[in-house]
């Protein structure tokens, strides 16, 4: 299995949480997310997952002045975004026991 297809299940949550953080915008969350190891996220698959997550109320975009040129979106969380955050962080860490609990019984023969 790619890690691709692993990935979109959980991308939603991953970017909720950086930017609950503090407000960011694109090309700097794609930046922090190939910190944390994402290295294969590009900015097609990243800007369509913020109009998704804007528009379903998750985050806001505001448009703001750039010191180095253009102005730049950046996106914040929106309280109903941090109730999405707190739904993912339950159903991912319930999830991840399960496969745990799985992964760590079982070896490949």
């Amino acid at each position: 299995m790619k890690q691709t297809q692993l990935l979109k299940g959980v991308l939603d949550g991953c970017v909720l949480a950086i930017i609950s953080d503090h407000e960011i915008y694109g090309y700097e969350l794609i930046q922090a997310l190939r910190e944390d190891g994402f290295d294969s996220i590009v900015g097609g698959t990243l800007y369509p997952l913020l109009a998704k997550l804007e528009n379903r109320g998750d985050l806001i975009g505001q448009f703001k002045t750039s010191p180095d040129g253009p102005q730049r979106k950046y996106y914040a969380i929106t309280p109903q975004g941090l109730q999405t955050l707190t739904a993912f962080n339950h159903q991912w860490f319930q999830l991840k026991a399960h496969v745990d609990h799985i992964l760590t019984r079982r070896t490949p023969s």
